[in-house]
């Protein structure tokens, strides 16, 4: 394994995956990006008023979102001394906005989660999807990977895929 997760559930919220499943995707993206070095993940699981106000307090938006990535250190940041655990940053996620999301977009909740997850493990390794060039990266990226995911765990059908534009009404 390449990292530890380190998973908050705030309020007795659930995840529509399990803890297990967040640890294999983080540290799945992880080895496909290429990432020898150790690395600590946090991912929370909040509310949507907690989401948003982490929102405008991070990125000027007030209002929920999905999902939030807040980079701390680069595996590659040659200031980190030699087998140096990479804190690599927290990733937070609110399961009711998802829910949403997940029914405008015709797919489960479990799907939009695991998408979330590697989207936000991308955007701390570094991808951003503010520029259109970059934005194609970043999908193709995500698309890959979830492909991958898919082929690993035999999830029995389902499919994941990532969705463009905005979030869902």
């Amino acid at each position: 394994m390449t990292c530890e997760v380190d998973i908050q559930l705030e309020d007795g919220l659930q995840c529509a995956i399990t803890e297990e499943e967040i640890t294999s995707i983080c540290g799945k993206v992880l080895e496909e990006e290429g990432v020898r070095r150790f690395c600590d993940v946090s991912v929370s699981v909040v509310t949507d008023e907690r989401m948003q106000e982490l929102n405008l307090e991070w990125r000027g938006q007030d209002r929920p979102t999905d999902v939030i990535s807040l980079e701390c250190e680069r595996p590659d940041d040659p200031l980190l001394a030699e087998g140096e655990p990479c804190q690599l940053g927290d990733i937070v996620i609110a399961p009711s906005y998802i829910a949403t999301q997940a029914q405008g977009f015709g797919t489960t909740e479990a799907d939009e989660t695991r998408l979330l997850l590697v989207h936000g493990m991308l955007h701390l390794l570094g991808y951003d999807h503010v520029e259109d060039e970059e934005a194609e990266v970043m999908e193709a990226r995500e698309d890959e990977l979830l492909s991958l995911m898919r082929t690993d765990r035999d999830l029995g059908g389902v499919v994941l895929t990532r969705h463009k534009g905005e979030d869902a009404p």
